[in-house]
């Protein structure tokens, strides 16, 4: 095996590093190069309070603490068994290039980058990007290219088989989990490797049930429906959501699928189920501008220009008010918890920086968030504090995640076998016909 099979080079595009600042330490024993084209971009995102900006920033101090070495020669050392990190000021456009791509952008100086080092260096050389357009045109010049894959997940087909359906069940079975409210699960004589706090419907020729299993004891529960908050479940898929999201001994809960299925309703229902429970519920989405129009483009102040993107979490807190008579005590409740700031309805980055304890966490739309930011969010949980969160993996509004790279689809593959874990995808459209019909269809 020669030396351009045994080591590489990776050159980095900016965007990789406004998903993951940590991500030169990412490659192993390999070296990275990073065009100064990269630090220019960089600058335009230090100020701000969105997530890239906080990448940015980061990233920046990060290699202010390398720049003692030899970063603009032959690079610097990333660590033990590690590879090196090197600056290139920028190298000419070949005559290939100039005949290709006319306008000098920021793009065509990282692919020159990389073709320089594609030509010259003994080792193989890849392109890093986020950016499917850019990697197209590296493939072009005939330079390897590659999406940042260290946070993608390796199955997504996971989430959409959350809860397990077994059929031709002997109903001597299913007899005896009602009977005695679980089941050895060894007695199914099934191959199924089940997570922790997975959802299962047993059916047998006339009867079936729902249960969830608890790796302590290897055995199968019986799932009984319950309201919340007004609420109440209309499927299989709503009773194991509510069964998590009402379990203390659960912290973590995502639920995905489809607008329409009754996630968030869901969770704010079973949030204000145990508002006793807690000091705060705080219900918070991110932010992400579409048709390329940010929060400048709106008018009023800040309060005004995020009022239309918070919108849909009061649309659900107005569903669950309106399951009660104005007059009663839990519309009052409601009101009162709005008042004394106890139920709180921001945008995410609001709550940058705050330890949360004895919380009630829902993140909505939580698919547009990178692994990075879903970390960042869990870490700040303190004692007595549950987080959940929502999402739909096929409405993605950030251009440089996908089904395999959200925080959201991250955060459930790498959770999936934690005891204080659980997810459920929702298949079944409760909001109308016409909004199933839609969902599937257009």
């Amino acid at each position: 095996m020669n030396a351009k099979n045994q080591s590489k080079t990776f050159i980095l595009d900016t965007n990789v590093i406004l998903h993951d600042h940590s991500c030169i330490y990412q490659f192993q024993d390999n070296d990275v190069i990073l065009p100064i084209t990269v630090l220019e971009e960089l600058d335009k995102f230090k100020k701000g309070n969105d997530p890239i900006n906080y990448h940015a920033r980061e990233f920046v101090r990060m290699l202010d603490k390398l720049s003692e070495g030899e970063l603009f020669g032959k690079g610097v050392p990333l660590g033990d068994n590690a590879g090196r990190l090197a600056i290139c000021t920028g190298k000419p456009y070949s005559d290939k290039m100039k005949e290709s791509f006319k306008e000098d952008i920021p793009d065509h100086r990282i692919l020159a980058v990389a073709e320089y080092y594609s030509n010259e260096s003994s080792k193989q050389v890849i392109l890093v990007s986020k950016d499917v357009n850019l990697r197209m045109k590296a493939k072009s010049l005939g330079i390897p290219a590659e999406d940042y894959k260290t946070d993608k997940v390796k199955d997504p087909k996971l989430f959409e088989h959350s809860i397990i359906e077994v059929d031709n069940v002997d109903d001597a079975l299913i007899d005896e989990i009602y009977d005695n409210h679980q089941l050895d699960f060894s007695k199914l004589n099934s191959d199924i490797e089940p997570f922790p706090n997975g959802y299962f419907i047993l059916k047998g020729a006339n009867s079936s049930v729902l249960c969830k299993y608890v790796k302590d004891g290897n055995k199968l529960v019986v799932i009984e429906k319950h309201n919340a908050y007004g609420i109440k479940p209309r499927n299989a898929e709503q009773t194991f959501s509510f069964n998590a999201l009402l379990d203390p001994e659960i912290k973590l809960v995502s639920l995905s699928g489809k607008a329409g299925t009754g996630k968030t309703l869901l969770a704010l229902a079973a949030a204000l189920e145990q508002h006793e429970e807690y000091d705060q519920i705080l219900l918070a989405r991110p932010i992400v501008a579409l048709s390329n129009r940010d929060l400048g483009f709106l008018p009023g102040d800040a309060t005004e220009k995020i009022s239309p993107y918070m919108q849909p979490l009061f649309d659900n807190l107005t569903v669950i008010k309106n399951s009660f008579n104005p007059r009663s005590q839990e519309a009052k409740m409601i009101e009162e918890l709005l008042k004394e700031e106890r139920l709180v309805i921001t945008p995410l980055a609001y709550i940058r920086g705050r330890s949360l304890s004895r919380t009630f966490f829902i993140v909505d739309e939580a698919q547009n968030l990178t692994p990075h930011e879903i970390k960042t969010i869990i870490t700040r949980s303190g004692e007595g504090t549950k987080m959940v969160f929502t999402g739909d993996l096929q409405q993605i509004d950030t251009p440089y995640l996908d089904l395999k790279s959200n925080g959201l689809a991250y955060m459930t593959e790498r959770m999936k076998e934690q005891d204080i874990f659980s997810h459920i995808n929702l298949v079944k459209g409760e909001r109308s016909y016409l909004a199933e019909l839609a969902s599937d269809l257009l």
